[in-house]
């Protein structure tokens, strides 16, 4: 994928239950897509805490952040509620690429041949379309200030 693609579509099981697509948000959201690696480890643990706390941001871009990874359901509602700021859940939906294994992942060109996935960012505007990418390196977490930027440059 690259900038000014059109985003792939995708319906994923949701850890609070159903089932969220990335179409029920255009025309509508401003989208925040965080693939991370696997659940429990120390990286993405401390990843998705600062997007908890970081509530605001995407609020005040009109966009809403989907948590992707390639763990199954029991596992994500587990860490999540651990990693949680409040210890009962994260405020934006956590999405589980189990099975197919990483077929999404595998969309956004980000499934690493090992399973799982990249640590990556993609911003897509409301009208589906990729207006920010961050493949990051796997043993950091992407700044949480060159994303609010990227939110902000949609508003202008």
């Amino acid at each position: 994928m690259k900038l000014g693609d059109n985003a792939p579509d995708f319906t994923l099981p949701a850890v609070d239950g159903g089932k969220i697509s990335l179409n029920q948000y255009l025309g509508k959201k401003n989208v925040v897509i965080s693939f991370v690696p696997a659940a429990w480890t120390p990286v993405c643990s401390a990843q998705w805490p600062v997007y908890d706390t970081a509530e605001d941001i995407f609020r005040n871009n009109d966009a809403i952040l989907l948590g992707i990874t390639v763990d199954n359901i029991p596992t994500l509602y587990a860490w999540t509620r651990e990693i949680s700021i409040n210890k009962d859940k994260l405020w934006f939906p956590v999405l589980s690429d189990f099975f197919p294994h990483g077929n999404v992942a595998g969309k956004y060109g980000v499934l690493r041949a090992t399973g799982e996935s990249e640590r990556a960012l993609f911003v897509i505007d409301k009208d589906g379309i990729i207006r920010f990418l961050d493949i990051h390196d796997i043993n950091e977490p992407p700044p949480v200030m060159e994303l609010q930027k990227a939110l902000e440059t949609l508003n202008r």
